[in-house]
């Protein structure tokens, strides 16, 4: 019997680690690709048997480099589920953005995804499966880091071209959008402000930020049965952010005089 393979790129960081690990409660085997070779090996063996959960080196930027990821696929079972979570964010103003920040942020956060989906494009029409895009609430509003914003923003339409054009063949694609999650580099911002968690939280109404098992059940749930009607949606796992913000309300509540 052929193994259902999932595919997590940017697996070595936090969110991707979690998105793995969840996903092989129902895949049985996991490919944890990144750029970084050793870190990915370090997640595959944090989550546990290497046999089912395989570390993969791979540029997703570079079209061979996925190509040899799919290859890999193949050789272990047939893609059922595509994450595609790496991304990387550089220039926090559209002042700073450079034309080189603005091609790499483009090509990681946007141009990676397009890439891997065609690379295992075949697999996921044999397995009728799904693809998930981890996208970000700056894709749906403005919050700085304007190229990375733009890409995400990219990276929604392209759920929806692939859902209204692979529908037929029983493709699935959805994106989630993350607010701010604790990752190791929020930490380390914390580490410099140990503020920055408080001053964060009372921006979005559950007065908590997101955790990479928050965005990790969202996946989980978007790649499984219970979804099976779902498709062309971006899911936000902000907190409650992009529904509004409480601060501002108050804000402008105490200051309105009619």
């Amino acid at each position: 019997m052929t193994q259902s393979i999932a595919i997590v790129t940017g697996a070595a960081g936090d969110i991707g680690l979690a998105i793995a690990r969840r996903l092989g409660e129902d895949h049985e085997v996991v490919l944890l690709a990144d750029i970084d070779r050793d870190a990915a090996e370090k997640a595959a063996r944090e989550i546990g048997d290497g046999k089912r959960f395989v570390a993969v080196a791979c540029d997703v930027t570079d079209a061979t480099s996925v190509d040899k990821l799919a290859a890999t696929a193949r050789e272990q079972g047939i893609v059922r589920t595509l994450v595609n979570n790496a991304g990387a964010a550089r220039a926090v103003s559209l002042h700073d953005t450079t034309p080189d920040i603005w091609r790499m942020d483009n090509a990681l956060n946007l141009e990676a995804a397009f890439l891997c989906f065609r690379a295992v494009e075949d697999m996921l029409k044999e397995s009728r499966g799904s693809v998930i895009n981890i996208a970000s609430v700056n894709g749906m509003n403005v919050f700085g880091h304007p190229a990375y914003s733009v890409a995400k923003a990219g990276l929604l339409h392209l759920t929806r071209l692939i859902a209204v054009e692979y529908g037929k063949f029983g493709i699935r694609s959805n994106a989630v959008s993350p607010g701010t999650v604790r990752t190791q580099a929020w930490e380390a911002r914390a580490a410099a402000n140990p503020q920055v968690f408080e001053e964060a939280r009372r921006w979005y109404p559950l007065q908590r930020i997101v955790n990479p098992d928050d965005v990790a059940n969202a996946v989980h749930f978007l790649a499984g049965p219970m979804a099976a009607a779902i498709s062309g949606v971006c899911l936000p796992v902000d907190c409650g952010l992009t529904a509004g913000q409480a601060e501002l309300a108050r804000t402008f509540s105490q200051s309105s005089h009619y």
